[in-house]
């Protein structure tokens, strides 16, 4: 039996939980369940608890703006949140949403990568999602995994921030990033697309100055974040 319950759970919400309390202690990575209106932890399991010094009662209490701030990266949150949302809208019955996050423990300098699963847990009489249920598993073991959610992590954060410089590129001079980007010389790329070596000159000019790129280690990370090579 769960000894702590926030307010908004039924009690069709807590015997479920209950029911299946036993088990989640045995999963090896850590069960949360949050209610979906304010995304904030209704449950966790005995492990998640021991790993953030935190009583349920604490963690069920904290809202979800201080619950993130104190234990997540907020920059990769910035990522998963929004497709959170976008899973708990779609409310389909069997699908699983999957994603990684950073958490750092008390008395540990640095972030660990997770890799946490996320599904519809209950809905209420009107089928509308209540309760979410997730699994997180530290990946830190698996050195490879962490190391490319570190690149996709510095990709994605790099995309949010030139964006809007990205967006300044024409249809054509998106063209020419892609091949410079592949290493192509002006007389290359003009071959390719049927243009003068002069125009491409050109364009590459006005390609470095809209992305205010001085170098092609530069401009590959743009065509890398913006899905071009």
């Amino acid at each position: 039996m769960v000894n702590f319950y926030k307010s908004i759970l039924t009690v069709e919400m807590r015997s479920l939980i209950d029911m299946h309390a036993q088990s989640f202690s045995k999963i090896p990575g850590v069960v949360i369940i949050h209610e979906t209106l304010n995304w904030t932890v209704v449950y966790m399991s005995e492990r998640g608890l021991n790993q953030l010094g935190i009583s349920l009662e604490e963690v069920c209490n904290l809202t979800n703006a201080e619950y993130y701030s104190r234990f997540f990266n907020t920059e990769d949150a910035k990522d998963y949140v929004p497709k959170i949302g976008a899973f708990l809208h779609a409310n389909n019955k069997e699908d699983t949403l999957s994603y990684y996050q950073q958490l750092k423990f008390p008395g540990m300098d640095n972030w660990r990568w997770h890799l946490s699963s996320t599904k519809i847990f209950f809905r209420d009489k009107a089928n509308i999602p209540v309760l979410s249920i997730t699994v997180s598993i530290p990946i830190d073991a698996m050195h490879h995994m962490a190391v490319k959610a570190d690149r996709l992590l510095e990709e994605n954060n790099f995309l949010r921030n030139n964006y809007n410089n990205f967006l300044k590129l024409s249809k054509r001079e998106k063209t020419i990033l892609k091949e410079i980007a592949l290493g192509k010389s002006s007389i290359e790329i003009a071959a390719e697309l049927h243009i003068s070596p002069t125009t491409v000159d050109t364009h590459r000019r006005n390609v470095r100055y809209k992305l205010g790129t001085k170098s092609s280690f530069e401009i590959s990370k743009y065509a890398r974040a913006f899905d071009l090579i």
